[in-house]
């Protein structure tokens, strides 16, 4: 579903905040994408959302390279950076019609799916306030809803989990869940270790842009816990 090869992004010509970088996302796959702050996560992220350009390697999505085909890459898949910026002058309804214009999606599947996700994330009575009004963890919950209108075969999430509370971020994780056994795949980046351990069945470690460990879950964490791999991992590579 999501090939990276050989990434390299510099920043002011100089700095490599992604160095070489190489994984493989596969549908049903849930792979979180751990490091410190500064690793190069939100970097790769946006780099694979097609926000961001890089300077070298290739980036494939459904068998599609994101710098040749950005629109049918981002046709088949969903991005939620850590801080979504939405339109605030907005309704929430408005809004959810505004994406499920842009992805072309019929009136009754919208209409099905922003009920389900509404339902499901306890926003239903509040989709017809501005967004503006809205406080961060709903405004999360809304950018959540938007990107599961279309039900992208990739899903992209930076720090997913802040600014949900628990009962939101449980919804979450369930939704993830299903989506991944339904053939979907999903990368995303989180600093909740014991989150990524338990829903994870692969994970990647990155540091200073460098990628220091990657694979299944079990088999790149041994007998030890994620904390403690991560830990060992970052402090003397």
């Amino acid at each position: 579903m999501l090939t990276i090869e050989h990434l390299t992004k510099c920043y002011g010509g100089e700095v490599k905040a992604v160095d070489d970088l190489s994984l493989t996302v596969m549908p049903g796959d849930i792979y979180g994408f751990i490091g410190h702050n500064g690793a190069g996560k939100t970097t790769t992220l946006r780099a694979i959302a097609g926000i961001l350009s890089f300077d070298s390697g290739t980036i494939t999505v459904d068998g599609k390279s994101i710098a040749d085909s950005p629109i049918e890459c981002k046709q088949q898949m969903a991005y939620i950076p850590d801080n979504p910026d939405l339109y605030e002058h907005l309704t929430g309804i408005q809004y959810l019609n505004f994406v499920a214009d842009i992805y072309g999606v019929s009136a009754a599947d919208r209409d099905a799916r922003i009920q389900r996700y509404a339902d499901a994330f306890e926003m239903t009575p509040r989709l017809n306030d501005l967004i503006g009004s809205c406080s961060h963890g709903m405004k999360q919950k809304i950018a959540v809803i938007s990107a599961l209108i279309h039900e992208p075969k990739l899903l992209l999430l930076d720090e997913p989990f802040v600014g949900l509370d628990p009962k939101a971020a449980h919804t979450l994780k369930t939704i993830m869940a299903e989506m991944c056994a339904n053939g979907s795949a999903i990368f995303f980046s989180t600093h909740v270790l014991e989150v990524a351990e338990k829903l994870c069945n692969k994970i990647a470690i990155i540091k200073n842009g460098k990628l220091i460990a990657a694979g299944e879950m079990d088999k790149v964490k041994g007998d030890e816990s994620l904390e403690t791999l991560f830990l060992e991992l970052t402090d003397h590579a």
